[in-house]
């Protein structure tokens, strides 16, 4: 039997952003549980920067990293975990999608979107797209707003009257926390740069907090829960001043001493969210009700994905950053950096 190619951008060794090749590798067939997708779309999440160059993982658990992921060399080869596209192939065992179908999703522990075809667990994080909605904004949805919904919905509780603080409010984190926290109710600060203010206003910030300018933690402002994105900005302790009581610090890049601290002090939440089927399925309602929208700061192409690791790599993206794999039939976008 013939192999069909495809192809793909991969790494055989951790570094930099120039680890990344443009490759011609077989084109992956669906088992009985899994779908085939044909991919539009995907993006680089800090999780993708981190199985490449380990630069966003939080100090005391890269040794862990690497011996999860591969401890010499990746054991996965093709990164990308959220992905947008179209059905082209199905499994016997597959009733929840059909040939055609335009889905979009997330699959940390299956990565492999950075490439024209990547398969996925039909019954995993994986649902239906909303009408109306591109495919590259489709793709950038995923990570952050699962994330943000784990962490305010499922752990926190977050419910009209209370004052929640998202520090780093223009991240691909961020950006969602602010919409999600508001949908539930909550009145929301967010902290930001300057440059970033007028974004995070139009996405539903009651309050905005520039850092460059103020320290949130010292102006005597208290909060039921603090969500903080940022990687090293502060710990429970740093944040406790602005805590209310019985206020909860979420810990979304909560480090080694964060996680082992949070096995007693139940005020510390840190963790990752669950890929569910339920959850995307809770976003796309989201999105239909206007509740939560995309922000893509920029996009590129797949022969472009290691400039895209090196512009994440600034910490000065805001949003999502889109890798586009293929044009849809109508789809007149363009390319731009």
């Amino acid at each position: 039997m013939t192999t069909t190619m495809m192809k793909a951008v991969a790494y055989t060794a951790y570094g930099p952003p120039d680890v990344l090749h443009v490759v011609n590798v077989a084109k992956p067939q669906p088992a009985s549980d899994e779908v085939l997708l044909r991919v539009r779309a995907t993006t680089v999440t800090a999780g993708d920067i981190n199985l490449r160059g380990f630069a966003f993982v939080p100090d005391g658990l890269k040794p862990l990293t690497r011996l999860v992921f591969g401890l010499r060399k990746p054991r996965q080869a093709i990164l990308g975990t959220e992905v947008s596209g179209e059905i082209v192939a199905v499994g016997e065992s597959v009733t929840r999608f059909n040939v055609g179908d335009a889905v979009f999703g997330i699959g940390s522990g299956e990565p492999g979107a950075y490439a024209e075809y990547v398969t996925r667990k039909a019954a995993g994080a994986l649902a239906l797209m909303p009408d109306g909605m591109t495919f590259d904004e489709a793709a950038s949805v995923p990570f952050g707003a699962t994330t943000a919904l784990y962490f305010l919905k499922d752990r926190a509780n977050v419910h009209p009257g209370q004052h929640v603080l998202v520090n780093g409010a223009s991240g691909g984190v961020g950006v969602y926390a602010v919409q999600i926290a508001k949908a539930l109710g909550a009145e929301v600060t967010a902290v930001c740069s300057t440059r970033n203010m007028d974004m995070v206003h139009d996405l539903g910030a009651d309050h905005i907090i520039d850092y460059t300018r103020e320290d949130f933690m010292k102006n005597h402002a208290t909060y039921d829960v603090v969500l903080d994105t940022v990687l090293g900005a502060m710990t429970f302790d740093h944040a406790k001043p602005a805590l209310k009581p019985d206020g909860l610090y979420l810990a979304v890049a909560g480090g080694l001493g964060e996680m082992i601290r949070s096995a007693w002090n139940k005020r510390i939440i840190v963790g990752a969210a669950p890929e569910t089927a339920e959850a995307m399925e809770t976003l796309v309602a989201m999105l239909n009700a206007g509740q939560i929208v995309p922000f893509i700061d920029r996009m590129y192409s797949l022969e472009e994905a290691a400039e895209a690791h090196r512009y994440v790599e600034t910490r000065r993206k805001r949003g999502s950053i889109v890798i586009k794999v293929a044009s849809a039939p109508d789809d007149n976008s363009t390319l731009f950096i």
